[in-house]
C-alpha cells in the first residue's frame, strides 16, 4: 500500500471537487485497484480529535512513515510570521507542513494556491500567502524554499489550476503508487510535462476560427462561434494545460462551452490582478494589439499574419461548426 496524507491550506476546496470527478482512474480505482491507502483527507477521513491529532504528530516526528504528502491551498504565514490565521490541529498549518514535507517520500501541491499562492497571494495578499516552492509569477522559493527536496530527492511535484484538472491529480497518483517517481519529466515549474507541454488551444473546437482571425459577435449562453482570443481574454494560446485533450469528466472544457481560457495553470494567475476591466476582455495596446501574444510571436508578427489570415478567410471558417 501507498500511504498518501493530504493537508489543506488557504484554500476553497475546490481541487478536492475536482479529485473527487476524477475518471480515469477514479478516487475508488485508485483505493481499490491501484493500492492507495488514504490515511487522512479532510474530506474524506473519518478520523478526528484526538486520534487525528496523534496521527499527525506521528508523521511530523518520523514516528510513521507517510509516502506522499499531498498538499492543497496556499501556506498562510499571517499575521507577522506566526501563521496563526490557519489554525489546524492545534497548531499554525505552516508548523506542520515545515515538519512533515521533508519525511514525505514525494510532496505534491495541488491547485494554483499551494503551487504559487494563487488568489490569496494576489497583492495586497493581506494572508501572507505562498505556494511550496514558488510564489507568484513563478518566483522560484516559496515557503519551503527553492532547494527543498523530499526524502526520495525530489521537488515539490507542482499540479498547478484553479481548479486543477481532476485526471491530472489521479494519473500523478498513480505513477507515484507504481514508483514511476522517476519517469515523471517536470518542465522548468516543476509541472509534469506530459500535461503542460501542448496549449489549451491545442484540441479546442473554436481553432478554426482562432486560424482565421473570426471574432464571436457576442458573449454570453449559445454563443458557439467566433475565436475568445482577440476580444473576451482567451489565453488559450498561451497557457500550458491538456483542458481540451483530456476533456473534463471525458465530456467538455471551457472553451467548448463558450467560456474564455483563464490562463489558470501558469503562475501569473489571476492575469491583470482582477483589476476592473481585465476580465474577460483582452488587453491591448493602442486598443488594436494584443499586449499578450501567442507564446513565441511577437507583436508585429502577430497583427501581420491576423491581417493576411481574415483577408483570405474562406466562408467555411465563419459559419457555425458544431453540429451537435
Amino acid at each position: 500500500m501507498t500511504s498518501v496524507l493530504w493537508f489543506q491550506g488557504g484554500a476553497c476546496s475546490g481541487n478536492t471537487m475536482s479529485f473527487l470527478n476524477a475518471a480515469e482512474p477514479s478516487v475508488v480505482d485508485l483505493i481499490v485497484d491501484f493500492g492507495l491507502e488514504v490515511v487522512y483527507h479532510p474530506t474524506l477521513s473519518t478520523a478526528k480529535g484526538d486520534a487525528a491529532q496523534e496521527m499527525f504528530r506521528q508523521y511530523a516526528s518520523g514516528e510513521k512513515e507517510i509516502d506522499i504528502f499531498v498538499y492543497e491551498g496556499s501556506v498562510i504565514l499571517a499575521p507577522d510570521g506566526t501563521g496563526r490565521y490557519d489554525m489546524f490541529a492545534g497548531r499554525p498549518m505552516k508548523d506542520w507542513v515545515t515538519e512533515i514535507a521533508p519525511r514525505a517520500g514525494i510532496v505534491v501541491a495541488i491547485g494554483d494556491c499551494a503551487t504559487w499562492g494563487g488568489l490569496p497571494a494576489v497583492p495586497p495578499n493581506p494572508s501572507d500567502s505562498h505556494g511550496l516552492q514558488f510564489d507568484r509569477g513563478g518566483k522560484r522559493g516559496g515557503f519551503l524554499g527553492p532547494d527543498f527536496v523530499s526524502k526520495l530527492g525530489l521537488p515539490v511535484i507542482n499540479i498547478p489550476g484553479c481548479p486543477t484538472h481532476p485526471d491530472w491529480i489521479s494519473q500523478v497518483l498513480v505513477a507515484l503508487a507504481a514508483g514511476r517517481a522517476g519517469d515523471l519529466a517536470l518542465d522548468d515549474l516543476q509541472r509534469p510535462s506530459t500535461f503542460f507541454t501542448s496549449f489549451t488551444q491545442s484540441g479546442c473546437s473554436r481553432v478554426q476560427f482562432f486560424t482565421y482571425k473570426q471574432d464571436p459577435p457576442s458573449f454570453g449562453q449559445g454563443m458557439r462561434t467566433g475565436c475568445l482570443f482577440y476580444e473576451f481574454g482567451c489565453r488559450g494560446p498561451m497557457t500550458h494545460s491538456s483542458c481540451n485533450r483530456i476533456l473534463w469528466n471525458r465530456q467538455s472544457s471551457k472553451t467548448r462551452a463558450g467560456m474564455p481560457c483563464v490562463g489558470c495553470t501558469e503562475p501569473g494567475f489571476p492575469h491583470g490582478d482582477l483589476a476592473v476591466g481585465t476580465v474577460f476582455k483582452t488587453q491591448k495596446v493602442s486598443g488594436v494589439i494584443p499586449k499578450d501574444e501567442p507564446e513565441g510571436m511577437d507583436h508585429i508578427s502577430y497583427m501581420a499574419l491576423a491581417g493576411v489570415a481574415a483577408a483570405v478567410a474562406p466562408k467555411w471558417s465563419k459559419q457555425d461548426m458544431f453540429v451537435v
